[in-house]
């Protein structure tokens, strides 16, 4: 089958590495995939690679057009994409109302179907005939590896505990107050909090292999992949209940759901850093959220459009 994603094209390493990611999976399993980048911001970026990408879908013919986020879906539809499958990503359906005005505007007019990650995303969006189908995990990529390579990777202290904020603390929604926070309540000699950004995302096995806790404290989530992630590489993880993180996490020791408590949080920590097992079993527990599985379900859903 052959498939056209569509998506912005604007962050610093080009392609969000979620969306190329899925992409590849697809091809793994025998599919053409191209991808199409609106690679300037602002409506006036966004107006313009309406033309563009409609001159491109005459000249290239595909079975299915793959949009990803809800504006570059927009740009799909008003270029004429058919047929048009949609992935919301959780900034559409938890930030502004008008954006989810325009969502189910577009589902009416030319969207075919909408792939949403999470049961929570599917209440936010406010749209019955929705497909949830969270964002799949490269298990060969994100696996348990050495800490002491991962620490040679990210050069960071063999002595320490290390605690990865795997967000940019910019990002207001990723509530890195909070977890500053929870962190000062901390016995910090021996300990260090991190943050990411624009980390290329074929190193970040080893940075959260190199981590002793990942750390999430978001004001709202749809799906995060790096939970996920984290989970496929054997990581501790304190987070907040969010998105589909209790889900996702399930039972597995070493991980711990928390309130939106600077206190609690940072009673986590202190049993994710210094309690047994060393390691968790999250891998096991995401089994089904395996790349290739994915994959295959959205075939599934590409044939129905179809």
């Amino acid at each position: 089958m052959k498939v056209l994603f569509v998506s912005s094209g604007n962050t610093i390493n080009g392609i969000s590495p979620l969306v190329l990611n899925q992409g590849n999976s697809l091809k793994s399993i025998g599919h053409n995939v191209s991808f199409f980048t609106i690679k300037e911001k602002g409506i006036r970026g966004y107006v313009k690679h309406i033309f563009l990408l409609k001159k491109f879908l005459k000249e290239q013919t595909h079975d299915v057009v793959h949009a990803h986020y809800s504006l570059s879906a927009i740009v799909a539809g008003l270029a004429g994409a058919k047929p048009l499958v949609v992935s919301l990503m959780g900034s559409d359906v938890k930030a502004s109302p008008l954006l989810k005005f325009l969502i189910k505007f577009c589902n009416l007019l030319f969207w075919e179907k909408i792939i949403v990650k999470s049961k929570d995303m599917k209440k936010s969006c406010g749209i019955a005939n929705v497909a949830i189908i969270p964002n799949g995990v490269d298990f060969t990529k994100f696996r348990q590896l050495s800490k002491t390579t991962a620490l040679d990777v990210t050069k960071w202290s063999q002595d320490k505990k290390h605690i990865l904020f795997a967000a940019n603390p910019k990002r207001k929604e990723k509530n890195y107050q909070l977890a500053q926070k929870a962190v000062s309540l901390l016995d910090t000699a021996d300990t260090e909090l991190h943050v990411l950004v624009d980390i290329p995302n074929e190193l970040m096995p080893y940075y959260f292999n190199a981590s002793d806790v990942i750390l999430l404290t978001s004001l709202w989530e749809g799906s995060p992949n790096v939970i996920k992630e984290a989970m496929a590489c054997n990581c501790k993880i304190v987070a907040v209940d969010v998105g589909d993180i209790k889900n996702t996490i399930g039972k597995t020791s070493g991980c711990f759901i928390t309130d939106f408590d600077a206190h609690e949080i940072a009673n986590s920590l202190q049993h994710a850093l210094h309690d047994d097992p060393k390691y968790t079993s999250g891998r096991n527990q995401i089994a089904h959220l395996d790349a290739n599985i994915i994959a295959k379900k959205l075939t599934n859903l590409y044939t129905e459009a179809l």
